[in-house]
């Protein structure tokens, strides 16, 4: 049995088995979100990182990304809910740790002592697709890192791609006058626990000025910052990055009750569509109800300032 399957089977016997005093109370996912160090969500994902010896604020995104799953459709998840999904989150968590060990610096360089690179697949693939909240890297990226100055090897990183969001292309050329295809899309940025501070503005500052002097081709960065995660874009404000439009959230795809990206799905099963997929596998996926923040999209100009939107200027796209 495939590990995914065994996880989506013992969930079935837990769910009626927890009779625990407090077990059925309920917790807001907004409270969830704000990882508040006082919520009962802040102190159960710092527990149990403790005993698992993960990163808390690691633990806590992936959770966050498999509540909406548990949550009601306005938005609430019982307490037996949320310690289940964390403690399943820090079992995969700890399991991705391990596999990635070899290929993650050992010790802490402060940020002055990384050397900035772009580096091959084989050097920032394994630790995308094992540490970054998606466990995937997107095909065909070019990726960027500030690397530690012993073995070289990725302390903060990223991925660079050109944009394939048809529907954010489409907005910035017809609002900005910006070309789709002169916009690249930072589709992936991951820091391993223990990475100086600023290390994630850093890379994204080095890479802006990389693209500038090499590449011809780029007129704009974009990106997206999920608020359903706890990410706020601070580290892309930090970068000069500025915040211009938002688009309207889908909901989570779930297979055996672990997150997929529609990317993977298509790539695995030539669709995305949850009808296509439940009629060929019944009971297998699912999706999410709760209502879904909207993502917001940050975008940086490679070649001069950024452009500011006030907040009521900018436009909320639909799906």
């Amino acid at each position: 049995m495939r590990h995914d399957e065994a996880h989506w089977h013992l969930g079935l016997i837990l769910e009626n088995t927890d009779q625990s005093p407090g077990a059925h109370s309920r917790v807001p996912l907004a409270e969830c979100r704000s990882f508040s160090s006082t919520s009962s969500f802040g102190v159960l994902v710092r527990k149990v990182a403790r005993e698992v010896d993960v990163e808390p604020r690691a633990l806590a995104v992936r959770a966050l990304l498999h509540l909406p799953r548990v949550a009601s459709r306005t938005g609430w998840v019982t307490n037996w809910r949320v310690k289940r999904e964390v403690e399943i989150s820090a079992e995969q968590l700890g399991q991705d740790i391990q596999g990635a060990r070899k290929f993650l610096p050992v010790g802490k360089f402060p940020l002055c002592d990384l050397a900035f690179e772009e580096i091959d697949s084989r050097r920032a693939v394994p630790v995308l697709s094992l540490l970054h909240y998606l466990r995937s890297a997107r095909p065909g990226s070019r990726y960027f890192a500030l690397v530690d100055p012993v073995h070289s090897l990725p302390v903060s990183l990223c991925s660079v791609c050109p944009l394939e969001w048809k529907r954010v292309g489409s907005q910035i050329s017809t609002q900005f006058a910006i070309p789709r295809e002169r916009v690249w899309d930072v589709s992936r940025v991951y820091s391993v626990d223990g990475a100086p501070p600023n290390a994630i503005s850093s890379l994204l500052s080095r890479v802006r000025t990389y693209l500038r002097r090499s590449m011809s081709a780029a007129d704009l960065l974009v990106t997206a910052v999920d608020p359903n995660l706890g990410f706020t874009g601070g580290s892309y404000r930090a970068a000069n990055w500025q915040q211009w439009m938002t688009i309207q959230a889908r909901p989570y795809v779930y297979e055996y009750r672990r997150y997929v990206t529609p990317r993977q799905l298509r790539e695995r099963f030539g669709t995305s569509s949850l009808v296509e997929l439940h009629a060929q596998y019944p009971g297998r996926f699912e999706q999410s109800k709760v209502r879904l923040l909207d993502s917001m999209i940050y975008c940086c100009s490679v070649n001069g300032e950024t452009k500011v939107v006030p907040a009521q200027e900018r436009r909320r796209l639909h799906r």
